[in-house]
């Protein structure tokens, strides 16, 4: 028996497929989480053979909570489950070294039959997701760039990120204006957009 957790913010989502796994034969869901910061300590406490996690979580990326759920329970394996299935973010799953990656528009038959290979030590990927992440270039930014576009892209103003980053205000202005121009972008959104498509923030 495969034992499962799912990780999906959606409950009528959730719930939908925790129905449709609990009449595929040899599956069971031992336990159902809406956070993303809620994933380790139920993986802990219901000790699952697999654990799909959906990336966009509130509390906590699932990406993010895949990495720790590897480092405090390296048995259990994770399959991404995502709607929004980007080059950069199957690049970041797979830094994370989960053991599968797969679309929200896959049929629960395929989800069924990805628990069972990534239980048996298989590994499943989107294989569209998979070229297109090979396509993807290395990241043009240098270390403090992505650090300040990622604070910037969780909402904080340049001042703050200065603060946060231990930084100069005109410094940080001068990393935020060499991102833009690096990513080819037309303003700092859209620098965001781009590093984030790419999984490089």
């Amino acid at each position: 028996m495969v034992r499962v957790l799912l990780a999906e913010d959606v409950r009528i989502l959730r719930e939908a497929l925790a129905g449709l796994l609990s009449l595929e034969d040899g599956i069971e869901v031992v336990a159902q989480v809406e956070r993303g910061d809620a994933v380790v300590a139920a993986a802990l406490d219901a000790r699952p053979d697999v654990a799909v996690i959906d990336i966009e979580l509130p509390g906590r990326d699932g990406i993010d909570a895949a990495a720790e759920l590897r480092e405090r329970l390296p048995e259990c394996r994770v399959l991404i489950l995502t709607g929004v299935g980007r080059p950069g973010t199957l690049r970041r799953a797979l830094s994370a070294q989960v053991a599968g990656f797969m679309v929200k528009e896959a049929a629960p038959a395929e989800l069924a039959d990805a628990i069972r290979r990534v239980a048996a030590g298989g590994r499943v990927m989107d294989p569209q997701l998979a070229f297109a992440a090979l396509a993807v270039q290395d990241c043009p930014l240098t270390d403090r760039e992505v650090e300040v576009l990622r604070l910037t892209a969780e909402g904080e103003e340049p001042p703050e990120v200065a603060v946060r980053a231990g930084l100069a205000y005109g410094t940080v202005r001068n990393y935020l204006a060499s991102a833009v121009t690096k990513l080819n972008a037309r303003n700092r959104v859209d620098a965001i957009r781009i590093a984030r498509d790419a999984g490089w923030i």
